[in-house]
């Protein structure tokens, strides 16, 4: 039984590298199309260790990778003591091909000179690729390394907190570039830190439901039976009225909750209803549903 149970966690093991060294690179690729033929082009910077690389190199006039490798070596030693050596060598892995892939860009002409244009689709490639390696362990810049170790104590996402940071860095942009350009880039990375959280979370970002009412009979097989969902019936008491309570829990996607909601309504308007998010879901019979 033991030997079994090893096997298994040695295949998921290898699993997940294989996942990585697949994911990682092809993050770290969408990362520099963002940049190089989108962002930079267009002195729309990117935010963190990549956006001082950006300016450095544009400043003293070499290349950026130099930037990037030296710069984020702290973040690198900070991830490995405080994270993991799992994290800080996808971490490594990431960046090193994000310098090459951007280094290997460079010759490859803009698809568009428009500021706006270059702003929103840098921005969605920057926080497609940066969530795709976050997801999978690692991070493409020192701030995001950063971003995740201070997460872990904050309600902040990990694509919030790397936006507070970046509005300060991004700011700088107007001294080397313009103002407006600091504005686009203020833009991009907005745009880029939504994308990241939908990458990481997923579009159908799944949702926890506790209903509480004296209909949770007819409720929870409605549940069952429109929407589709298990229900499980919880035992609760109220802390003031030591009435005893049925509470019902279920899991859904967000597409889901609107449809949940007017069940609930058509039932007992006056039922508690309380919503909280869910990053991910696992056993059990849970599977993505349609919505008819």
């Amino acid at each position: 039984m033991q030997e079994a149970l090893e096997k298994k966690e040695h295949k998921k093991s290898k699993g997940d590298l294989i996942r990585r060294l697949i994911a990682v690179p092809i993050g770290a690729f969408i990362v520099a199309v963002g940049l190089e033929i989108f962002l930079i082009p267009n002195h729309v910077i990117d935010g963190g260790i990549t956006g001082i690389s950006i300016m450095l190199s544009v400043t003293l006039g070499l290349p950026i990778g130099i930037f990037l490798i030296l710069l984020n070596i702290p973040f690198f030693l900070l991830g490995y003591k405080q994270i993991g050596k799992t994290f800080a060598l996808t971490s490594l892995l990431g960046i090193a091909l994000m310098s090459l892939f951007t280094q290997l860009l460079v010759p490859v002409r803009p698809l568009t000179t428009d500021p706006i244009l270059a702003t929103v689709f840098g921005g969605l490639l920057v926080g497609i690729g940066v969530g795709l390696v976050v997801r999978n362990g690692g991070s493409t810049d020192g701030t995001e390394i950063l971003a995740i170790l201070v997460n872990k104590g904050t309600p902040f996402s990990v694509g919030e907190l790397v936006m507070f940071i970046n509005v300060f860095i991004l700011s700088a942009a107007g001294f080397v570039f313009s103002w407006d350009r600091a504005m686009y880039s203020l833009m991009a990375y907005f745009i880029a830190y939504k994308t990241i959280d939908i990458t990481i979370e997923g579009l159908e970002q799944s949702k926890a439901i506790w209903i509480i009412s004296e209909h949770h009979e007819e409720i929870g097989d409605a549940l069952n039976s429109r929407l589709g969902r298990g229900v499980t019936y919880l035992n609760g008491e109220g802390a003031y009225s030591g009435d005893q309570k049925r509470v019902i829990f279920t899991v859904i996607t967000r597409l889901e909750e609107a449809k949940l909601k007017s069940i609930v309504n058509d039932i007992d308007p006056g039922a508690f209803l309380a919503v909280g998010d869910i990053h991910d879901v696992k056993g059990g019979n849970f599977k993505k549903r349609d919505i008819h």
